[in-house]
C-alpha cells in the first residue's frame, strides 16, 4: 500500500488528501504523521525527499513522489472514479498554479509572523504578502462564475484548499469581504464530501 507522509496542518498535504478522496483512493493509501517544519530539518525525510517537505508519497515499487502537483497527477491516473482532475485544459492548470501560489504566499507569511522571533519580523514583507492575498482574491471574485460553470478539476481543488487555509491561519484578513461570488463558490466547495473529510487542525510543532 502506498505511504503518504502527512500532516493535519499542511495545505499542500490537504490538496493531496482531497484528490485521494475525489478519486476513490482515500482507503488505498496509508498515512503517517511526518513533521516537516519549515525551520527544522527532518534528516530522515531528506533521505527520500531532499527538500525535507511534505507531502511525500512512497509507492509500493519503491518510487518516491513529492510535490502536491505530482502526487495529485498520480492520483488522477491511479483512481478509477471521480472527476478528471487534469482534463487537459490549460485553464485548470493555470488555476492550480494560482491556488498553489496563494499558499506560497501564506506559508512564509505564517513563518514571518508566528515562527520568527518578533525582533526579526519584517513589516514590509507582511505588507507585500497582504497585497498579494488581496489581489488574488479580487482576481478570483472576477472569475468565480467561470469556476462555478466548469466541471471540478485541479484548479478548483487548489484554489478551494488555499482559501480554506486562509480561514485556518489568516481568518482576520476577512478575504470574503466585498467578494460575494467567491464566497458563494467557496461555500459550495466546502460542502464537497472530500473537503469535509479533510479538515485542518493543529498539533504540536516538533522540538528543534
Amino acid at each position: 500500500m502506498p505511504l503518504l507522509h502527512w500532516s493535519p496542518r499542511s495545505p499542500y498535504v490537504r490538496k493531496v488528501m482531497v484528490a485521494l478522496h475525489e478519486k476513490g483512493l482515500a482507503n488505498e493509501v496509508r498515512t503517517v504523521r511526518t513533521h516537516a517544519d519549515p525551520m527544522i530539518l527532518h534528516r530522515e525525510l531528506m533521505q527520500m525527499n531532499p527538500l525535507s517537505k511534505i507531502p511525500t508519497l512512497e509507492l509500493e515499487d519503491g518510487t518516491v513522489l513529492f510535490d502536491s502537483h505530482v502526487i495529485c497527477r498520480w492520483a488522477d491516473r491511479a483512481g478509477s472514479g471521480g472527476p478528471y482532475l487534469f482534463p487537459g485544459a490549460i485553464e485548470a492548470e493555470r488555476d492550480e498554479a494560482l491556488g498553489t501560489g496563494l499558499l506560497d504566499v501564506a506559508l512564509p507569511w505564517l513563518v514571518e509572523t508566528r515562527m520568527r522571533p518578533e525582533a526579526k519580523r519584517s513589516a514590509e514583507l507582511v505588507t507585500v504578502y497582504r497585497c498579494k492575498l488581496n489581489r488574488v482574491a479580487d482576481w478570483l471574485e472576477g472569475h468565480a462564475l467561470r469556476l462555478a460553470e466548469r466541471p471540478f478539476d485541479i484548479g478548483h481543488l487548489s484554489i478551494g484548499v488555499a482559501l480554506c487555509y486562509l480561514d485556518f491561519r489568516f481568518d482576520a484578513e476577512r478575504w470574503r469581504d466585498g467578494r460575494p461570488r467567491l464566497a458563494e463558490w467557496h461555500a459550495a466547495f466546502c460542502a464537497r464530501p472530500s473537503v469535509r473529510a479533510t479538515t485542518f487542525h493543529d498539533d504540536p510543532r516538533p522540538a528543534a
